[in-house]
Parts: structure tokens; C-alpha cells; sequence
């Protein structure tokens, strides 16, 4: 019986769109607003999906509290009240939009969560933008 949980968190972080490749009239062409030299701020919401078979002993696809830990540990601790362009490794080299923030949380929760489930991601930058990874 395969069946989905979720797990919401959010984080607030500081970044800038710019690519180091472009002239500044082109970084403002492209990336408008979000160019901003002195950077600008987010609150991120984060829901993350695991898809597996449910536990005939627990009742769990996933434990939920260590799911919860996992998040906190590998991504709120690293990311929440930072620059991402100044304060993180992940994005010292990496536009941080929300489609690389999204693939860089899959990637720090892929290796902590067994393959055996299905793993997705969807990170919301404002209420009415967001993305998803991996798009199956």
C-alpha cells in the first residue's frame, strides 16, 4: 500500500540573482529586482514528500518525527537566517534561484533518506511562486 507523507517546514534566507558571466545591465535585464547588490530576503516554505510502502508493524511510511530532525539538521541548521550567497558552500558558485535551492535540499536529504523511498521536494519562495523537484 503505497501512500505519501509530508512534512512542512520553513527557513528565512537572504540571497541575490546574479550571474558572474554577465554584464550588470544584463544581470538587471534578467533578473530584475532580485539583482539587488545589497541582496533581498525570503520566507521559504518547505514541504517535503516521501512515497513508500506502509510499515505493517508501525503504521508508518516514515517516521515523521525523525523526518522532522533530518530537516532540521540538514537543512534549517545550514540555511535558516542566512546569505545563501555569502554564508553557504552549496551557493558560493550557484545562482541560488528556487529551482537550484530545491535540487540542493533533494540532494542533502537523498543521501540521509533510504532509497527505497521516493523522495520529492517543493519549495516555496512566495505564497503564489514555488517549484518542485524532481518533476517525475
Amino acid at each position: 500500500m503505497r501512500t505519501a507523507v509530508f512534512r512542512k517546514a520553513n527557513f528565512n534566507s537572504a540571497h541575490r540573482l546574479n550571474n558572474p558571466l554577465f554584464d550588470e545591465k544584463t544581470n538587471e535585464e534578467v533578473f530584475g529586482l532580485c539583482n539587488n547588490p545589497n541582496y533581498h530576503g525570503h520566507n521559504y516554505d518547505l514541504i517535503v514528500k516521501i512515497v513508500g510502502e506502509v510499515d505493517e508493524q508501525t503504521g508508518y511510511v516514515f517516521d515523521l518525527k525523525i523526518l522532522n530532525d533530518i530537516i532540521k539538521d540538514e537543512i534549517i541548521e545550514r540555511f535558516d537566517h542566512r546569505n545563501l550567497n555569502l554564508d553557504t558552500v552549496e551557493f558560493k558558485t550557484l545562482n541560488p534561484t528556487a529551482e537550484n535551492i530545491a535540487r540542493v535540499i533533494y540532494e542533502l536529504l537523498r543521501v540521509k533518506i533510504d532509497i527505497k523511498y521516493d523522495l520529492e521536494i517543493t519549495l516555496y519562495e512566495t505564497p503564489r511562486n514555488y517549484v518542485v523537484y524532481p518533476v517525475k
